[in-house]
């Protein structure tokens, strides 16, 4: 079992797990790693990013320093939301890019995520050879000598470049260089790295902005604000009579909406209208969706009934990218509004889900609540439990049974799914059905059991 790579890499409170001596031995790991895998002839090329943590700066200069120090030559691109590392290290040939964020977690939490230089990220196998090396690092270190040392710097054009692909893939979508004059946005950057791409893409095409939580200071990222504190988007656009809101996580790979009436828009929402109205267009081939075991049962209904396939993965936007690769499909994702549209990028974009579907606003004309809520979701429940193993309830006979049995319950009114936290010494178990009250009867003896074994 892995002891450092979650489900999205290396995460925990800075200057705990992630001080500067353990950033600085990773930085060294993953050097090591490129310089026996990468093909070329000449140092491997490393992109940083990060969101805007407190924390961030420090660890990113501790990482390049592992880095440069075993030869790998470092590009910084300062505060970018991590998709922009996915499409810059794509679009700059790098060896590999490296976020530092923690996503949507406290200020306090920081994290190093990897992604190749193709753009997607790094599989479980690269990331379990990259802990093998810092786990095993020989000491003192057999640093190479001067002259192989690499060399860091800054460049603000990678940061340019990313702002100019958004607005080129929303005037490419609707062919006109102002298209949303005329729309009124509320946005809720979380204060974080959204803060200084959003506004200036939305003001670009035209749009009236009214902004929230855009003024980062290092403490305040995703501090009762973005994706995880929806009341607040909502608020601002029932307050300003903004015609739809979008708010983002901390490092903008994530977005979640509201229409004009302050409702709610989830992922879900989003993927199945996207996928429908390019069915209606016939322009989606295959006609499929990726999702997760998370997604609503009512997204998986209309789908089908709209003659989409709905094929679910694990929790954690590798595995959707990971099926949509296998399988060509064009979109894919999570309710959490983390949504990869393959034709513009490899990893899932908030800015990018959100000119996706201001496109739609744009093409249907009609009010956004008219349009954003394409199915009636199945009452859904999540109980996470604290436990002291977190894997053992998989091969407990008590467990398995119970589960067999809750699943001939709900029979085919509902579906119950069963995880290991990614993240966290957890179990989370989530029922869905067709009525709140056999939500209720099926997820209390799951839960209870495993509390009871394991907590």
């Amino acid at each position: 079992m892995r002891r450092y790579f979650g489900t999205d890499g290396v995460r925990g409170v800075a200057n705990e797990l992630l001080t500067p001596d353990f950033t600085m031995r990773l930085g060294r790991a993953i050097g090591q790693q490129l310089l026996e895998t990468t093909a070329h002839n000449g140092a491997p090329r490393v992109l940083i990013g990060r969101d805007t943590r407190r924390s961030g700066s420090m660890l990113e200069a501790a990482l390049a320093s592992g880095l440069c120090a075993v030869g790998v030559h470092v590009t910084s691109a300062g505060v970018v939301p991590t998709p922009a590392v996915a499409y810059l290290a794509r679009e700059g040939h790098y060896d590999l890019g490296v976020v530092i964020s923690a996503s949507h977690n406290p200020a306090q939490d920081n994290g190093v995520k990897l992604i190749g230089g193709d753009g997607y990220k790094f599989p479980d196998e690269y990331e379990a050879q990259i802990e093998a090396r810092l786990q095993h690092a020989p000491e003192p270190f057999p640093y190479p000598p001067p002259e192989n040392i690499g060399v860091w710097q800054f460049d603000e054009r990678e940061s340019e470049q990313y702002l100019l692909y958004l607005l080129h893939v929303m005037r490419e979508l609707t062919g006109e260089r102002e298209p949303l004059r005329g729309v009124h946005i509320a946005v809720d950057c979380a204060n974080g790295a959204a803060s200084q791409y959003a506004p200036v893409v939305l003001h670009e095409l035209g749009a009236r902005v009214s902004l929230y939580a855009g003024e980062p200071d290092g403490d305040n990222i995703n501090l009762d604000c973005g994706s995880t504190h929806l009341e607040n988007l909502q608020r601002a656009v029932l307050e300003t009579d903004a015609d739809l809101g979008v708010a983002f996580d901390g490092d903008a790979d994530r977005a979640l909406f509201c229409d004009e009436n302050g409702d709610p828009i989830d992922g879900d929402a989003i993927m199945t209208l996207w996928a429908i109205t390019r069915r209606q267009q016939r322009t989606l081939e295959p006609p499929l969706v990726i999702a997760t075991e998370m997604s609503n049962l009512g997204m998986q209904r209309r789908l089908e009934a709209e003659g989409v396939a709905l094929q679910r993965t694990k929790v954690g936007d590798r595995y959707v990218a990971e099926a949509m690769r296998a399988t060509g499909a064009l979109i894919g994702g999570e309710q959490s509004g983390h949504i990869i549209f393959s034709e513009r990028a490899t990893t899932g974009d908030g800015l990018i889900t959100m000119l996706e579907t201001l496109a739609l606003y744009l093409h249907y004309q009609q009010p956004f609540s008219q349009i954003a809520h394409p199915f009636e979701p199945y009452p859904q429940k999540l109980v996470t439990i604290r436990v002291q193993d977190k894997h053992g309830w998989q091969s407990h006979p008590t467990v398995q049974e119970r589960m067999r049995q809750v699943e001939a319950m709900l029979g085919g009114r509902g579906r119950l799914s069963v995880r290991a936290s990614g993240t966290e010494s957890a179990v989370r178990v989530m029922v869905e059905a067709e009525t709140l009250a056999l939500v209720d009867e099926a997820i209390a003896p799951i839960a209870e059991v495993i509390q009871e074994l394991f907590g």
